[in-house]
């Protein structure tokens, strides 16, 4: 724990840095954000390579650190592109602010995830030196292209032929009260809907494609997903479905023949992607049954996640869950809605079990005045750093 306090000045350091590089995903340009983190490592002497996309775009960071006897890799994984900074005004100071105030590093990235990626870049350093000791070997990702839900820095690292396939990672994802063993799945959609195009103004009755999708939006909202009683017990969470996005239409004196909605749909063991495009596809056939239109209503999948869930005492659970004990954090196995990199490792053959969160208390998350708790630092550093420790058999 001393060790870790000693630390602390040295990760927020290199976090406020990392801070005041703006990194929004799929908006800015993530090489001077990435450029402070390899200028680290070089300093530090710590083996890491780029790792790029199949475009040859740079997408994030591996740093490898291979211990001297046989074992099973393990990985530590933090993003360092962030959520957009939605209504700039409405801050109370700049999101790249990267300051400290009242105990509080501020600023968009400082819960989700540059401290994390900081305190992970720290614990590689700290082991460096011992890595003769070390049973198999810890590799620390620091991907972007993860808030965009591209995962293109993950998807890197798991497709990279030079990297061992990890045993399992740990995902820095914040929040003190819980370790985050498990995630809801997803499944997503966009359905098109037409309808005979004619003029708003026309004697003749027109129903446009934007007036046909208002209806698939009610029946979507309506339909009869499994509640709490059919929820796996052990999952805890129910499936959920949400219209996100609605296009089509322009103008005032046209009736629209094209509309679009955007369909997403989480979903758990006991209601996975089969049973979510069962339910669309049946919504879409009760709306070309009740309002038929020129065309049936086109459903084309975009994305599926399986939900993922380990248990306290499986690894690398087992290793967070125990380090905090030791430390005298109480934290809870916990089963997250949002999805996250968790379901991406999860649908890899043969599964790669993950934590998707442990970390300090934060404000502001992806929201206004993103803001992260330093007072609970030193503790997470060093649960971090034990963990790591017992998974790698350190001697």
């Amino acid at each position: 724990m001393a060790h870790a306090t000693t630390r602390s000045a040295s990760v927020i350091e290199l976090a406020q840095e990392l801070i005041r590089r703006p990194s929004r995903g799929g908006i800015d340009d993530y090489a001077p954000v990435l450029t402070v983190l390899e200028d680290w490592l070089t300093r530090g002497g710590l083996p890491h390579r780029r790792l790029c996309d199949e475009a040859g775009q740079l997408v994030g960071l591996l740093v490898e650190i291979a211990g001297g006897r046989p074992g099973p890799w393990w990985t530590l994984d933090a993003c360092v592109d962030t959520a957009s900074f939605g209504d700039e005004e409405a801050w109370t100071f700049p999101p790249t602010a990267g300051d400290i105030v009242e105990g509080f590093l501020r600023g968009r990235g400082a819960a989700d995830s540059k401290l994390a990626a900081s305190a992970f870049c720290h614990i590689a350093a700290d082991l460096l030196p011992h890595a003769e000791t070390l049973r198999g070997g810890l590799a620390v990702l620091l991907d972007v292209d993860e808030h965009t839900g591209g995962f293109g820095g993950a998807r890197a690292y798991l497709s990279d032929p030079e990297a061992a396939i990890p045993a399992g990672v740990m995902i820095g994802y914040p929040g003190l009260d819980d370790v985050v063993v498990g995630g809801r799945g997803l499944w997503r959609a966009t359905l098109t809907v037409s309808a005979h195009s004619g003029h708003s103004g026309s004697s003749r009755s027109v129903l446009s494609a934007v007036s046909r999708a208002a209806r698939l939006v009610q029946l979507l909202d309506t339909a009869d997903l499994p509640g709490p009683p059919a929820v796996d017990a052990a999952f805890m969470l129910p499936p959920k479905l949400s219209v996100t996005a609605i296009r089509g239409g322009e103008g005032f004196s046209v009736a629209a023949d094209r509309c679009e909605l955007n369909v997403d749909v989480r979903t758990t063991p006991a209601f996975d992607a089969h049973d979510a495009e069962t339910l669309v596809r049946k919504a879409a056939a009760e709306l070309d049954a009740e309002l038929p239109g020129p065309t049936p209503t086109r459903v084309t999948p975009i994305a599926s996640w399986p939900p993922f869930q380990l248990q306290p005492h499986e690894q690398p659970a087992a290793a967070l869950i125990d380090a905090a004990a030791s430390l005298g954090l109480a934290v809870r196995a916990k089963t997250a809605g949002p999805s996250n990199i968790g379901n991406l490792l999860a649908g890899q053959a043969g599964g790669i079990p993950s934590t998707a969160g442990f970390g300090v208390p934060y404000e502001g998350l992806h929201g206004i005045d993103e803001r992260a708790s330093l007072a609970e630092l030193p503790q997470v550093y060093a649960v971090y750093h034990r963990a790591v420790l017992d998974l790698l058999d350190a001697r």
